[in-house]
C-alpha cells in the first residue's frame, strides 16, 4: 500500500460517515457507511438530478449525521458521463467532500458481494462506499473562474479537433477513391486553393471542364494569391491522367459536405486558440 492511499485511509475515522451514490441521468441512489462498513440506512436513499433532490439529499445526510452521532461526511461516486457535475458544484458549495471511484474498480469489487458484476441501483452505491472507505479514490477537483474558462475550452478544442483530424481522413480517403492524383498535386492535401477547388470542381472530369483559367478564376474571386496558373495546369493534367473512379453528383454533394465542415472547424479551432490564448495571457 502506498503513501497517497494511506492519507486517504488517514481521512476517513470512526467519527466520518461515508455516502456512496449511484449517478444516473435523472435519479441517484445514495447509502451510508461508517469506516467499518457498517450500514446505517435500511434502503437506498432515492433523489432526482436537480435542485430539490440535492435539497433532500442534503437534508437526508445532515439527518443520518445527527442520528449516527457523526462529525465529517465523504460522498463518493462514479464519475457518469456529465451527470454527477452539477452535483458535485453542489456539494462543494456547501462544503461537502465529493471524491470519484473508479468505474473499473466498481464493476470488480461489486462480485465480491453476489458474485454477479450486473449493475444494480442498489448495490452500486455499497461498493463504491467500500472503495473509498478502502482508500481508492480520487480528490475532484473543480475549477472555478479562469481555470473553470480555461478547462472548459480546453475541453471543447479536444472535442473539435477530433472532429477535425476525422474529416480529413474522409476527406483524404474520398480523394483516394476518385481523384488520387490531387494529393501528388500538393504536399499539404488541406491548401487552401486546394480545398475551394474541391468545392466547386471536385471530380476530374469536372476539373477538365473547368479548365486551368477556371481554376485560377476561383481563387482570384477568393483573392488568393498563393496559387497561379503553373498550379491550375498541374491539377488539369492530373485530372487528365486521373485513375479514379467514375462518380456522379452524390460524390460531388459527399465531398462538398466534408470540405465545408473541415473549414468549419478549421474555423472554429482558430477561434478557440485565440480564446485559449487571451485566457492565459
Amino acid at each position: 500500500m502506498n503513501s497517497t492511499q494511506n492519507k486517504k485511509l488517514n481521512q476517513v475515522k470512526a467519527d466520518t460517515l461515508i455516502i456512496g451514490v449511484d449517478i444516473g441521468s435523472e435519479k441517484h441512489f445514495a447509502r451510508g457507511f461508517d469506516w467499518r462498513g457498517f450500514e446505517f440506512t435500511r434502503r437506498a436513499f432515492k433523489f432526482t438530478n436537480d435542485g430539490t433532490g440535492f435539497l433532500m439529499f442534503l437534508r437526508w445526510t445532515e439527518e443520518l449525521m445527527k442520528k449516527t452521532e457523526m462529525k465529517k461526511v465523504i460522498v463518493g461516486c462514479e464519475p457518469t458521463g456529465c451527470y454527477w457535475l452539477t452535483f458535485q458544484k453542489f456539494l462543494q458549495d456547501h462544503g461537502i467532500k465529493l471524491v470519484t471511484v473508479n468505474p473499473f474498480s466498481v464493476n470488480r469489487s461489486k462480485e465480491l458481494d453476489d458474485n454477479s458484476p450486473e449493475k444494480d441501483d442498489l448495490k452500486d452505491p455499497k461498493t463504491i462506499a467500500q472503495l473509498v472507505k478502502d482508500g481508492r479514490y480520487s480528490t475532484s477537483y473543480l475549477p472555478t473562474g479562469v481555470y473553470a474558462e480555461l478547462r472548459e475550452a480546453s475541453t471543447c478544442r479536444d472535442r473539435i479537433m477530433k472532429q477535425h483530424v476525422r474529416l480529413a481522413n474522409q476527406i483524404q480517403g474520398w480523394l483516394q477513391e476518385f481523384f488520387p492524383e490531387y494529393l501528388e498535386c500538393y504536399s499539404e492535401w488541406d491548401s487552401l486553393s486546394g480545398l475551394l477547388l474541391l468545392k466547386e470542381a471536385p471530380l476530374p472530369q469536372d476539373v477538365l471542364k473547368l479548365g486551368a483559367g477556371g481554376i485560377n478564376q476561383i481563387w482570384r474571386d477568393a483573392k488568393l494569391r498563393a496559387a497561379g496558373i503553373k498550379r491550375a495546369q498541374t491539377l488539369v493534367e492530373a485530372a487528365r491522367n486521373s485513375v479514379g473512379l467514375e462518380a456522379g453528383d452524390a460524390a460531388r454533394m459527399d465531398i462538398w459536405i466534408l470540405v465545408n465542415d473541415y473549414l468549419l472547424k478549421s474555423e472554429q479551432l482558430k477561434r478557440l486558440d485565440e480564446y485559449l490564448e487571451e485566457k492565459i495571457d
